[in-house]
């Protein structure tokens, strides 16, 4: 499982080394690492690294001392190494290292912008490290200056960002334009919870986290993305005596006279995830046509309170006028059973919940309930703060809150909150949603008392709803994924989403029989 913390948490841990005299040790690991990451990306390129052009935005902190050592060793293997200092100071020993490695320093000012500009943008590798984690704001006067010009330059290499872009919040996510995005982030001692979300995630690249020795010392993670290893063993199997109802009944109300194919995508999203039986509720002509597309689905017109169930999905293709499937939802949010609500349910809900209901919006579906909750926000106000507004609606609410978009979030109200990022933007698709909510809607189907499974991952009873929902998000995208890779990375349906849910099922099942393999580690980059 991959773990983000707070800048303050990191601060933090580094406490003790400091107290210790380890300063110094800590910046050598950190550039060195920063370093080695920088000679495996030109390699992995096919790119020479004699010779080859580094230019290091350097700001007057800690970032730019890891920058500029970084830069020496760099200079050091050859490499023609130029530091640009941003600021009116510079970190003394790293600069001194820098230019006893035979490393060039050029001073920032106005007159000479356009030189260091296309200077940049000519270069191997930019290597950002303006600001840290303890910035706030994003940058201003000459340095943000070059940063755009260099972000909007035609450039021949790739960005490497020193522990996050400079202009991304480390807490947060939110992001300060103008930003350079980087193809490669490396940070220290841990993931940052900025890098995680968007839009922080939009420009951090993939993400490499390098030990410096603080990790013992680290908290409680206050982020978590769960990887293959993980999805594995808290997939649900069947037992050699299950049958169909052991395996969990999901209840479906969804779909409706105007958009009837929602109730067919979150019905086949639940059938490829492996409940045992799905019982569809709505009007008869959708329900003839569930039962066309899906013959294993039970079809009725009755009530909530006479269909025997393990979970519940509401809301999919709902409207405000949809009256009977309305009142469906609202009983089976009062019915105590765990229920994903979706879409059209979102607007005729209590406005507290209990966690087992995990609301599953989008960005503008979320402002739209924080509007009803009192708080005047819209989507784009969200979409600039995605990890903040989680937490709030979920707090708020009461209930477990899933944010969808490039980076999913998922925010218990207890405090909790998971990160998945395994899809792919043709997920940006109709209907997929409703196969993202069939998913949910069966897992939490299938979730019974096995507490055992989450608790061996350090996932408490609060984060329970928010890790099924992540675990939903993530056979989600890792479908979508596979689903565009089945015709060469091409566009693809929501049909075809559900389509390839049970082959990643079952790959991810199999990591659990034959051992805990890692797509990734903590010396790896991350999704």
């Amino acid at each position: 499982m991959i773990s983000a913390y707070t800048g303050t948490q990191v601060r933090a841990a580094e406490e003790p080394l400091l107290a210790d005299g380890l300063g110094d040790v800590l910046m050598q690991r950190a550039a060195h690492g920063l370093a080695n990451a920088v000679v495996n990306e030109l390699r992995s390129r096919g790119s020479r690294l004699n010779g080859a052009r580094v230019v290091v935005l350097a700001g007057k902190g800690n970032n730019g001392g890891d920058g500029l050592f970084a830069g020496a060793f760099l200079a050091a293997r050859g490499m023609r190494t130029t530091a640009v200092l941003t600021g009116d100071a510079a970190h003394q020993a790293g600069l001194a290292a820098l230019e006893r490695a035979g490393g060039r320093v050029q001073r920032l000012t106005d007159a000479g912008l356009p030189d260091l500009a296309e200077e940049a943008a000519r270069a191997d590798v930019v290597i950002d490290a303006v600001l840290g984690t303890g910035a706030k704001g994003g940058l201003r006067g000459s340095a943000a200056a070059l940063v755009q010009a260099v972000a909007d330059a035609h450039r021949r290499g790739f960005v490497v960002a020193c522990d996050l872009p400079s202009g991304v919040d480390a807490d947060t996510g939110e992001a300060a334009a103008p930003i350079l995005p980087a193809d490669l982030t490396v940070t220290f001692g841990g993931a940052k919870n900025g890098l995680l979300a968007d839009p922080g995630a939009d420009h951090a690249g993939r993400v490499l986290v390098v030990p410096i020795g603080i990790e013992k010392h680290l908290p409680e993670p206050s982020l978590r993305r769960l990887e293959d290893a993980d999805m594995a063993r808290l997939l649900p199997r069947p037992s050699r005596r299950a049958q169909k109802y052991s395996r969990g009944v999901l209840g479906v109300v969804a779909g409706s006279e105007d958009y009837p194919g929602a109730a067919v995508l979150a019905c086949r999203g639940a059938l490829a995830a492996g409940v045992g039986m799905v019982r569809y509720l709505g009007p008869p002509s959708v329900a003839d046509l569930v039962r066309q597309s899906c013959p294993e689905v039970v079809c009725s017109t009755g009530t909530v309170a006479g269909n025997r169930v393990q979970a519940w999905l509401v809301g999919s293709g709902l409207g405000p006028e949809d009256h009977d499937q309305l009142t469906r939802a609202r009983d089976a949010i009062a019915s105590g059973l765990p229920v994903v609500a979706d879409a059209g349910a979102l607007p005729a809900l209590p406005a507290v919940l209990p966690p087992h209901v995990v609301l599953t919006p989008h960005a503008g579906e979320l402002a739209s309930l924080f509007q009803r909750l009192g708080r005047p926000e819209d989507r784009e106000a969200v979409e600039a703060g995605t990890l903040a507004a989680v937490r709030s609606a979920a707090e708020r609410t009461g209930a477990t809150v899933l944010l969808k978009g490039a980076t999913t979030l998922v925010a218990a109200p207890q405090g909790a909150i998971f990160s998945q990022a395994d899809g792919t933007p043709w997920l940006a698709t109709a209907g997929s949603g409703d196969v993202l909510a069939g998913v949910i809607g069966a897992l939490l189907a299938q979730s019974g008392d096995d507490a055992g499974r989450f608790s061996a991952l350090g996932i408490g009873a609060g984060a329970r709803w928010a890790a099924i929902a992540a675990l939903g998000a993530a056979l989600h995208g890792q479908a979508g994924t596979a689903a565009s890779a089945s015709v060469s990375g091409g566009p693809i349906t929501a049909g075809r989403v559900a389509e390839a849910l049970p082959e990643i099922w079952g790959k991810v099942s199999m990591l659990s029989k034959y051992g805990a393999w890692k797509r990734n580690s903590h010396s790896q980059p991350l999704r």
